[in-house]
């Protein structure tokens, strides 16, 4: 049997994170494919010489097929979690001990028929819109914190937009 690796001296994975609002200051979650109840926000990594902003764009666009989003805000700083002990050796492929997320708030700006979750990687079997109260409820337990600071980063832009 292997010795487990120690998270200690492994980097973090630079990626990104994208709360994605409808008109009705709602956010989009996806349920992830092979769960019954693990949903999340879309987010992805950024690719060597990609911006977090491209990459937020680019990672919207393979996991829901959404290109016709606007950028609200991105967060002041980068988030971080560690994954799990159980998950870690397996998750991200072994090489990292969890993720630093920079974050942003997009607006959707397509219609609803544009989402398609059938992507050649797909990520989510099933979506909705939800109040960042029902995000937090729904989110696995380890992403909970960084969602909680990004949530209350994002609060009153999310509230600028449902008074739009």
């Amino acid at each position: 049997m292997a010795a487990a690796r120690n998270p200690e001296g492994m980097p973090y994975r630079p990626c990104v994170g994208i709360a994605l609002a409808n008109a009705e200051g709602l956010l989009f979650l996806g349920r992830r494919v092979g769960t019954e109840d693990s949903w999340q926000m879309p987010q992805g990594g950024i690719d060597p010489g990609e911006s977090p902003r491209a990459a937020a764009m680019r990672e919207l666009r393979e996991e829901t097929g959404i290109a016709q989003a606007d950028l609200v805000f991105e967060s002041a700083h980068w988030y971080r979690y560690d994954l799990p002990p159980a998950v870690a050796g397996r998750a991200l492929r072994g090489r990292y001990r969890g993720q630093e997320q920079r974050w942003f708030l997009l607006r959707f700006t397509g219609r609803e028929r544009e989402i398609d979750l059938r992507t050649h990687h797909q990520e989510f079997s099933a979506w909705r819109w939800a109040e960042p109260d029902e995000v937090l409820a729904c989110i696995v337990d380890f992403k909970r914190p960084v969602y909680e600071q990004v949530l209350a980063e994002f609060a009153s832009h999310l509230a600028a937009l449902r008074s739009r």
